[in-house]
């Protein structure tokens, strides 16, 4: 970057230069982050910041937690991750990893979800360090937050051991910097059916495992329409309820051949309160009191067995909290919102850190072909930055 112009925001500049080198980095949650973390150990290593990497079991992939101030207890994580949804099969006007400027906008693969948000946090170091903090302000980078949100938890695993316990937890996903104290939990499974082949002339030879699989998918509509009416007696989010999906469906060999197997991939998403286990343990019984008997009279040897993959924990409100009340603070705002989508916030609210999620850019526009963040929601979020420094000096 060729130096600013007397009067230039640095910090905005140096945050164009360091979002288009963070989505040079195609960091898809299939995919290794390592490049891109090797890019920012260098660039705090250059400005004289401590850090921590923390691999993943594999090795594959690292987090990254720097602290910029005292190593005392008491501080603040600016917590984002480093992977992206994947751009395959998307219509994109731009190659989707090098960083477009158009209209007031950023354009590129992750510029609003949320290597944004990881450029303005790198970008304010150097303000940080001129802050004289009396309170730390830590930087934790992730991965994995797009599949599993388990990312951060080996760090999190080390607060208050051989690393600093942090006070707050601010999570930088884009809220429009708007402070968001509650999301919803997401658990995620697959379940297989396993029938036994026949002649499909021959029903009572055999057991179609596809039949079996409707029947478990109709009732997971059913229960999510009884969770529909009951609605959201907190009146805040959107959609008004815990949902259900079924995303995908496979089985099957050949239209005249009963079903040998069927699987299916299907969600939860369940309001703060409501029991995260809720969907799963209704769908067990509806499975072991109706569909395994009628699956199993030809053929005893079918079964259904489902796996939990991924459980995302929600975030609850806690009101007036340290979290809470330190960014709406910031945001110069009296009101939280509540957001539809999960964020690693939860595993820092099970791990009794104080969390909300307050970030640059609008989920809108996450995931999305052609995906952008503001220029303005940058600024934003520089400001919401610097007012924090000054809180902490």
């Amino acid at each position: 970057m060729s130096p600013p112009a007397d009067g230039a925001d640095r910090s905005l500049l140096a945050s164009f230069d360091l979002l288009e080198r963070l989505i040079s980095f195609d960091t898809e949650s299939s995919k290794s982050n390592l490049g891109l973390i090797a890019h920012v150990e260098d660039y705090l290593a250059a400005n004289g910041v401590e850090y921590v990497k923390v691999p993943n079991a594999s090795g594959d992939k690292a987090a990254l937690f720097a602290t910029i101030g005292p190593k005392i207890d008491g501080g603040v994580v600016l917590s984002g991750h480093t992977d992206i949804v994947p751009v395959e099969g998307q219509a994109w006007t731009s190659d989707p990893f090098r960083l477009r400027r158009a209209n007031g906008r950023l354009y590129g693969r992750g510029a609003c979800d949320m290597k944004g948000f990881d450029a303005i946090c790198l970008a304010m170091i150097p303000e940080f360090q001129k802050a004289r903090l009396t309170r730390p302000i830590h930087l934790l980078l992730s991965y994995d937050e797009e599949t599993t949100c388990r990312g951060p938890l080996e760090t999190i695993a080390r607060f208050g051991a051989d690393l600093p316990r942090p006070g707050a937890v601010l999570v930088g996903e884009p809220t429009l910097m708007q402070v968001a104290d509650a999301h919803k939990a997401v658990a995620t499974y697959c379940t297989t059916v396993h029938g036994h082949e026949a002649h499909s002339s021959k029903p009572d030879l055999g057991a179609n495992a596809i039949e079996a699989a409707c029947d478990l998918v109709t009732e997971l509509y059913r229960l999510a329409a009884q969770l529909a009416e009951q609605g959201d007696p907190s009146g805040r989010f959107d959609p008004p309820c815990s949902t259900i999906q079924v995303g995908v469906i496979n089985g099957g060999t050949a239209r005249n051949i009963l079903a040998k197997l069927c699987t299916f991939h299907w969600e939860f998403r369940s309001l703060p309160g409501v029991r995260q286990s809720l969907a799963l343990d209704h769908f067990n019984a509806y499975a072991a009191r109706v569909v395994t008997p009628k699956l199993t009279r030809y053929a005893k040897d079918a079964f259904i067995e489902t796996v939990t993959e991924v459980e995302v924990p929600g975030l609850m409100p806690d009101r007036g909290s340290a979290a809470e009340s330190l960014a709406l603070k910031l945001a110069r705002s009296n009101r939280t919102v509540s957001v539809p989508f999960a964020s690693e916030a939860g595993q820092f609210q099970q791990a009794e850190i104080p969390t909300v999620v307050c970030g640059p850019g609008s989920i809108d526009q996450a995931h999305q072909p052609d995906e952008f963040i503001e220029i303005a929601q940058i600024e934003a979020g520089l400001a919401f930055l610097r007012r924090l420094a000054a809180e902490l000096s």
